[in-house]
């Protein structure tokens, strides 16, 4: 774990056929003159003779075989590599996307792992495959690339060779059949391969080539005051774009950049489509190394333009959603947060497609009932028709026994969850009062005008204060979550500073975490720098699960992440098919203990449980290391 890390080169280009794979080998056979032992790792040849001839002399690994639904694919072998050990290996296609089955989503992560380990990489990438250049490719070329890369590992690697070539010079060496095959040639260059295409591209090649470097000297001379934007996170597929933008800007601002989610009192209803969006958009996000927060609230505005003050954000990216024209709501979130922070920055991005994301009515939670609220809402109704009845035979105004049933609409809306509970209250007490005390009795017939306007106000009252007592209890829930949350997190540092050893802090991680997340937890204990037998909590489990999660395929998981200091399993990009998520529990590359969170497939942590999560994490880190130094 003390290894020094590996040097990462990158040979980058505008397009296919550029000859990236060929300067990376050409170099290789550099290297392996001078002395340095190279190994092919993985080389995708293009059956290009030239290329192929390039292979002849270094040492070649056998690719990995993987059956996926019936047929054999031969991927990157990683352990392979790591047994071999080589000073340089060569890894071509680094936003190549992984069967299932391989140990890491993307081919970028196999690469991270080899640099951990020490051994230098070389690799190769086009500019069409960088994450937040996706948007502007999309928009020149008119095809959408699915294997994307996230930014920062070409920003980070150690050296970029930029292979460039004149836009006529590839288009003849295509036409010759040199890149594919001419059949494949002719459709590429009525798609892809237009000149005005790859002029472009080589354009963006070459200024992201031009923003690293001035990223690099930035960083070494980094300016006294920082810009600080923020983009707001949501459930929209479009989302993606403005995620982007924002990630540009903060690098063209040398600015630092925050992902903000605001949970509001509906996040925990949303549909399975939206949320698998949702942690899409927060992947990407995490991928343009923003720092993602969540905060909680109804009203989005506002709690948008606070965290914007109390965090310096100087510029705010926001998408712009469609809104169908109502004579209710005529003011625009944009005219929402001018008002409440009127100093900060406000950009808009503009999308063709997010007129066409109209919003629809949720009426999932309307139509809900329960036992309990039926028999809430039967009884009050009763008492009200008892007491009217009263009323009625003292002979006083019958004004009076609307007021009672009006009272009775009221506290209806309010002791209820579900509003559909109200609005048949309502209805119910009208058909009650046209039909017991209104004449002619004992039927539906209205003479009187003057009773049809106070059934509308009763109806247009009852609703509203349904409305507010609705909105009211929403916010509850959300003070209720933050109370929790907060509650929770000074509950385990209390906890921690009065423990005594390393065992107690154990056991109040997996108490708490169980308490948080309510799910089953497994704790791998570091002793000795060596992960110890897992604790699984609460122990009054299905021997079934028990046996699922203390399999040997999981505690290999475990180790992998004991190992490398990074996250596995199950909602990650490593390990993926795991029963569990693990994370380290880690002060910088000191790994104390290994945590498991039992999550089913495609479930994934809520925002807010992600924050607090990492929050507790660090509390019980700081706490172990503040122990072991002690020792």
């Amino acid at each position: 774990m003390n290894q020094q890390y590996g040097k990462l080169k990158i040979f980058f280009g505008y397009c296919a056929g550029v000859g990236k794979t060929y300067a990376m080998l050409e170099e290789a056979q550099q290297k392996s003159v001078q002395g340095i032992d190279v190994v092919i790792g993985y080389i995708e040849p293009h059956d290009r003779k030239e290329t192929t001839d390039l292979i002849y002399g270094l040492e070649q690994l056998d690719k990995r075989p993987i059956m996926y639904k019936n047929h054999l694919f031969y991927e990157f072998d990683l352990d392979a590599a790591l047994k071999r050990r080589p000073e340089l290996i060569l890894v071509d296609e680094l936003a190549h996307t992984n069967i299932n089955g391989s140990r890491h989503k993307k081919r970028y992560s196999d690469i991270e792992e080899l640099l951990k380990s020490g051994i230098d990489v070389y690799t190769t990438v086009n500019v069409q495959h960088l994450e937040s250049l996706h948007d502007i490719v999309e928009s020149i070329t008119h095809i959408k690339v699915n294997e994307r890369i996230p930014d920062y590992i070409f920003d980070d690697a150690d050296d970029i060779k930029l292979i460039d070539i004149e836009v006529e010079d590839l288009i003849e060496r295509l036409k010759k059949g040199k890149i594919y095959s001419h059949n494949q040639a002719k459709k590429a260059l009525e798609n892809f391969f237009i000149k005005n295409n790859l002029i472009a591209l080589r354009e963006i090649a070459l200024r992201r080539c031009a923003d690293r470097i001035n990223l690099i000297n930035s960083n070494q001379n980094k300016p006294f005051s920082k810009e600080h934007i923020m983009v707001c996170l949501g459930t929209s597929p479009t989302n993606q774009k403005v995620i982007r933008t924002a990630a540009r800007m903060a690098k063209a601002f040398h600015a630092d950049l925050t992902a903000l989610y605001v949970e509001t009192s509906k996040s925990n209803n949303m549909s399975k489509k939206s949320s698998q969006q949702l942690q899409s958009n927060l992947l990407l996000a995490h991928h343009l190394k923003a720092d993602i927060i969540s905060t909680y609230g109804d009203d989005i505005a506002y709690q948008i333009s606070q965290y914007a003050k109390t965090s310096n954000v100087s510029k705010l990216v926001l998408g712009r959603s469609y809104q169908k024209p109502s004579i209710f709501k005529n003011i625009t979130i944009v005219d929402q947060l001018t008002k409440l922070a009127p100093d900060l920055e406000i950009f808009i991005i503009p999308d063709v497609q997010s007129a066409a994301q109209k919003k629809h009515l949720d009426l999932n939670n309307f139509f809900k009932f329960s036992l309990r609220e039926t028999f809430i809402t039967i009884t009050t109704l009763t008492i009200t028709t008892v007491l009217a009845f009263i009323i009625y035979h003292l002979n006083l105004n019958i004004t009076n026994i609307i007021l009672f049933y009006i009272l009775a609409s009221c506290f209806i809306g309010m002791i209820t969850y579900y509003p559909i509970y109200n609005l048949i209250g309502t209805f119910i007490s009208i058909i009650l009062i046209d039909v017991l005390f209104i004449e002619p009795r004992f039927s539906l017939i209205i003479f009187s005008k003057e009773y049809l306007i106070i059934f509308l106000v009763m109806i247009v009252v009852s609703l509203s204060i349904s409305t507010m007592g609705s909105r009211l209890k929403k916010e509850n829930i959300l003070a209720s979550l933050r109370s929790h949350s907060l509650e929770i997190l000074l509950q385990t540092s209390k906890k921690l500073q009065l423990a005594n050893s390393y065992e107690e802090i154990m056991r109040e991680t997996y108490y708490q975490l169980n308490k948080m997340l309510n799910r089953t937890i497994i704790f791998y204990p570091v002793k000795n720098q060596e992960l110890q037998k897992p604790i699984i909590y609460p122990q009054h489990i299905t021997e079934n699960l028990k046996k699922r999660l203390l399999s040997s395929k999981e505690t290999a998981v475990a180790k992998w992440v004991f190992s490398n200091n990074k996250n596995a399993g199950a909602s990650t990009g490593t390990l993926s098919d795991a029963q569990a998520l693990y994370l380290a529990i880690r002060k910088n590359n000191i790994v104390y203990a290994v945590i498991g969170i039992e999550i089913e497939q495609d479930e994934n942590l809520l925002p807010y449980e992600k924050t607090l999560l990492i929050a507790i994490l660090n509390e019980i880190a700081l706490a172990i290391d503040s122990i072991e130094k002690s020792r």
